[in-house]
């Protein structure tokens, strides 16, 4: 990039004509006198009220991060029953079964018998993504609690279902299906609707969002901030596997060996020893495993229970699945 050098311009010769001067010149004054008249006992500078000594340290101090992240899958739908439900009805407004309410609230009281053993101030606050199913799956999940327990509730698109298009030909349907075997679950892309990539773009953005109101506290209020929050998130299968993808940083062959959380079963990121989010602190490796996970993945999770926010792992646990020459222990 080129270097600007400024030198100061000659002098004039003759000094420049006076001017009258402006209306706007002597609002500037007027202004002038008003701020030396009220900044008199400050020399004549404008002097600014100080804050106080609190509000100086509410920005010193973090705010304690959620204890967990709880992902959700929703209850058992029309969907699930009847997959001939796609042809008839918009995917948005497929809804629970009876037998998807009695799931969503038995979810919610396995939270509820998880979360009340922290202490007595412990609070939730809930994400849902705006399909039928899973505000139907929030409503029985809430039964568990109280109102004074509940911090806070957003409908957040960016959680939605994966689309796979609009008003759905059963045959056709299966035909896709078949096809993306093929062609790899990730990338295939539903005619007039989304591949795993799609969500996973739009995850990513709701990822950075929520990750600025853990680092800003947003989920309680200044005063009554405590280390208790539990952030609740219910979505669909899916989508929530490709959060979990872009959380830690799997790739895509890691993530099309995941399997699909059941109907109103839950998966839970509990905060480790440094701050950091680890599914290894609630749930067993047999739990994992069956869920996915492989060797070099539940080796970056037990790094997660004692890692810092904004550490990073140097000891290449995931670098095993892309540098196949490697001996044990990452060559070294």
């Amino acid at each position: 990039m080129a270097t600007i050098f400024l030198t100061p311009s000659p002098a004039p010769s003759q000094p420049f004509p006076q001017r009258k001067p402006s209306r706007l010149s002597s609002v500037i004054k007027c202004c002038e006198k008003t701020t030396e008249t009220s900044s008199s006992s400050n020399n004549g500078k404008a002097s600014f009220r100080k804050k106080s000594l609190q509000m100086q340290q509410d920005h010193t101090i973090l705010p304690p991060r959620p204890r967990r992240i709880i992902l959700v899958r929703h209850g058992h739908s029309e969907g699930n029953l009847d997959e001939s439900a796609y042809t008839r009805t918009p995917d948005p407004k497929i809804a629970l079964t009876e037998k998807g309410k009695a799931e969503a609230e038995a979810c919610g009281r396995r939270i509820r018998e998880m979360i009340e053993k922290d202490g007595d101030d412990w609070k939730v606050y809930f994400y849902v993504s705006p399909y039928r199913r899973t505000v139907e799956t929030l409503q029985q999940l809430g039964r568990a609690f109280e109102r004074k327990r509940i911090s806070g509730m957003v409908k957040e698109p960016r959680l939605r279902e994966q689309d796979f298009g609009n008003f759905q030909d059963r045959e056709k349907m299966r035909v896709e299906k078949t096809i993306r075997m093929l062609y790899g679950r990730f990338f295939y892309r539903f005619p007039n609707g989304e591949s795993a990539a799609d969500v996973y773009d739009r995850i990513t953005g709701f990822r950075e969002t929520l990750r600025a109101a853990i680092d800003n506290g947003r989920f309680q209020p200044p005063g009554d901030r405590n280390q208790n929050m539990n952030v609740v998130i219910v979505s669909h299968g899916l989508t929530l596997r490709v959060f979990l993808m872009r959380w830690y940083k799997w790739t895509i062959e890691q993530f099309e060996e995941l399997n699909n959380l059941g109907n109103g079963d839950m998966i839970v990121m509990e905060k480790g020893y440094g701050g950091r989010y680890s599914l290894l602190v609630h749930h067993t490796e047999e739990e994992l495993r069956e869920f996915g996970l492989t060797n070099e993945m539940l080796i970056d999770q037990e790094w997660q229970k004692v890692a810092k926010p904004g550490e990073i792992n140097y000891d290449c646990p995931l670098l095993n699945s892309i540098f196949t020459h490697f001996d044990e222990g990452c060559g070294r």
